[in-house]
């Protein structure tokens, strides 16, 4: 299996775990009894610590205990493949292979479904050594070697083990940065392999984006009291925008004599505009928004994108097809990034970033009050709330001084990070302390217990460059050729044009910038 661990390595950190959480038993029956505990010892604060540091040790031993059934789920059909005889037929195996998923499945108390996904999971883990060490270690919980095993579909064999040495080698080129995968919450965790899976996919994502929206559909599903489900499969921009104007008017329309909830608003929304909508003819929006005419039904309508997009700047002149990130989404393919542009959507915020490392540049102010600019562009650096394993990423987040103002807290992107309103309170009431950012980095956190949090990196790398431009031939602002400019409107650096071509583009970068 090219697995360094054996069964019994994994043994050994499992009894480890089981002594030390007898350990902090033991110690926590001493002090419920009362005796002989000294006046120095706070008995409520030190039981409220023994709580945590036995979640976090039965945490990893779930882990460790996952390692564990997914060798043997994995080995398990090693040994009935290597019972099958060399010349069996291909009935008789696939019948074989069948009944050892189907005993697996009753073993666990599973679907047939479930058991041949989690068969399938394990054999995935147990071929990538560095996932397996994680999860056997505890370092990492089996949600994460989930997301690992199913980002890894698809792939080559090479190419799942340069995902992997990504993730999990320090010294892999360009390795990720910030957290580590099992300090990360599964779905941040998930959005970080998926944005580097798309970037190295072998197959374009223009391709592949091609593929899925030829699989566009509309599935209904009825549920118990009751109730049903209807979901939609779009392109990704069609349906952040469906989101973004159901939100909107769903703030709209909350007042003191609005007894629904914004949960509840949006469903209620989304069914009025497709039933009440449904004809020839037009409707207006409301709020802050401008008239809107419904085009043919059957038609869907340029989406209004109501989020930031970064767009590598040659991406966005159609020289490359690398992603751009759609705010809220994820990798986009190129082709949507420059159809959002062409068709005028305007609350589409472009970010152009620096080609030579992904990141845009800094952008400060010296008053205490954010401009809209600023704003977007901590959005766009922090993704969402910076809070350790928060995912909200609504424009309801607030922009927060980590120094306060009036602590001599300065206004600018190493000074500033997003909150969602909760932990926004919570920052201000409680005792959580955030670390300084930096102009490309968010902040990390520490909890009132001195547990770390390290930041959530988005994990930027440099941009693609059309094959005729070489992106090592640059010179500083005294040299002569096109300057490229990029977020907020700084030259930054210069490139000699060696052809009328390259000179035109040159131009055309500092005329869009």
């Amino acid at each position: 299996m090219g697995i360094s661990n054996s069964v019994g390595a994994v043994l050994e950190s499992v009894s480890a775990s089981v002594a030390a959480l007898d350990a902090l038993n033991r110690e926590d029956a001493f002090l419920a009894g009362g005796v002989d505990i000294g006046s120095g010892v706070d008995v409520l604060q030190r039981r409220y610590e023994i709580r945590l540091e036995r979640l976090e040790l039965t945490a990893r031993l779930e882990a460790r205990l996952s390692a564990l059934k997914a060798r043997d789920a994995a080995e398990a059909v090693g040994f009935q493949q290597a019972m099958t005889p060399p010349d069996a037929s291909v009935q008789d195996r696939t019948y074989a292979g069948m009944s050892t998923v189907e005993e697996i499945a009753g073993i666990l108390t599973v679907s047939s479904a479930a058991g041949g996904a989690f068969v399938e999971q394990s054999r995935r883990v147990c071929s990538l050594p560095p996932v397996f060490e994680a999860l056997s270690t505890g370092a990492m919980s089996w949600q994460h070697a989930k997301i690992i095993a199913d980002e890894t579909e698809g792939l080559t064999t090479e190419g799942a083990v340069s995902l992997v040495a990504h993730f999990f080698d320090p010294d892999a080129p360009n390795p990720a940065r910030g957290a580590a995968p099992g300090e990360l919450v599964p779905s941040r965790f998930r959005s970080k392999v998926r944005a580097w899976r798309e970037r190295h996919h072998p197959e374009s994502i223009e391709k592949r984006h091609a593929k899925g929206v030829a699989d566009r559909r509309m599935e209904y599903t009825p549920d118990r009291d009751g109730m049903a489900w209807v979901s939609l499969y779009l392109p990704g921009d069609t349906a952040c925008a469906i989101w973004n104007r159901t939100t909107a008017t769903a703030r709209g329309l909350q007042s003191p004599d609005e007894p629904r909830t914004l949960t509840q608003l949006r469903p209620d929304i989304a069914a009025s505009l497709l039933l009440g909508a449904g004809s020839a003819g037009s409707f207006k929006e409301t709020g802050d928004t401008t008239a809107a005419s419904v085009t043919e039904i059957g038609k869907v309508p340029a989406p209004r994108a109501d989020v930031l997009v970064t767009v590598p700047v040659f991406s966005l002149l159609g020289l490359t097809d690398e992603p751009a990130v759609l705010d809220g989404l994820g990798p986009i393919p190129a082709s949507m990034a420059r159809k959002l542009v062409a068709d005028g959507a305007n609350s589409f915020y472009r970010v152009l970033v620096d080609p030579r490392d992904g990141a845009p540049l800094e952008i400060g102010r010296k008053n205490y009050r954010l401009t809209e600019t600023l704003k977007r562009w901590i959005r766009m650096r922090d993704a969402n709330c910076t809070f350790p394993g928060c995912t909200n990423r609504t424009p309801d987040n607030e922009t927060d001084h980590l120094t306060a103002w009036e602590q001599g807290g300065t206004t600018g992107a190493s000074n500033l990070g997003q909150l969602c309103p909760r932990h926004h309170r919570l920052k201000h009431n409680g005792r959580w302390t955030p670390d300084p950012a930096t102009e490309k980095d968010p902040p990390g956190w520490t909890s009132p217990t001195g547990r770390h949090y390290k930041a959530e990196h988005p994990g930027r790398e440099p941009t693609h460059w059309p094959g005729w431009i070489d992106p090592d031939r640059t010179r500083k602002r005294n040299g002569s050729g096109g300057a490229l400019r990029v977020a907020g409107g700084r030259p930054d650096f210069h490139y000699m044009a060696q052809s009328p071509a390259e000179d035109a583009l040159l131009r055309c970068l500092h005329s869009k910038s």
